[in-house]
């Protein structure tokens, strides 16, 4: 008896013949609907991965050609469905920025009873894109032309944590996105 190359399966036909395949020699066709939404490429890494399930995870040395096909139709069902959904999905944006600093500006300097509902404001407007990330940048400088300062104190510090505590507030009080990022930087 001849020994089966270590990156081969022998597939048993309907036929009943046996014939080796390695991972290479396997092909895949698809017809209707799934031939269009399934990259040839996908399909084929698709076909490796089955096969490698039923080589190694398994440990298998035989197959039917059957059990490979309804294995593999499985898995591309699994990737035509998420095709499907993303394709149905509305897009939402990546990242969002917001310039924590030009709202310090336009409160005015020392102004913190102007600063914080117009914050809050930002983070709804931004909100109702429903990003996946929200960026608020120029923490350091915002919150020195709010207290006023050309060095970073502790009057700063506090001031910093004030806003994004208050940042993580109104967060939780508003519905955003399940899949959300926050960042202040």
């Amino acid at each position: 008896m001849i020994a089966l190359a270590s990156n081969c399966l022998v597939f048993q036909m309907a036929t009943g013949e046996n014939v080796p395949y390695s991972v290479e020699m396997v092909s895949v066709e698809l017809a209707g609907a799934s031939a269009e939404l399934l990259d040839p490429e996908l399909v084929e890494h698709a076909a490796c991965a089955v096969f490698h399930y039923f080589k190694h995870e398994l440990g298998r040395q035989t197959v039917s050609a059957g059990e490979f096909a309804g294995a593999l139709q499985k898995v591309l069902r699994g990737f035509a469905i998420t095709a499907e959904a993303a394709a149905k999905a509305p897009s939402r944006p990546g990242v969002l920025e917001s310039d924590l600093f030009r709202l310090a500006r336009e409160s005015g300097q020392g102004c913190e009873l102007l600063f914080f509902p117009r914050l809050r404001a930002e983070l709804r407007e931004q909100l109702r894109q429903a990003p996946r990330v929200l960026r608020f940048r120029g923490l350091r400088g915002c919150v020195k032309q709010l207290v006023g300062a050309q060095r970073w104190s502790g009057r700063c510090r506090n001031l910093e944590a004030q806003i994004v505590a208050y940042l993580r507030a109104c967060l939780s009080a508003e519905n955003g996105p399940a899949e959300f990022a926050l960042v202040v930087e």
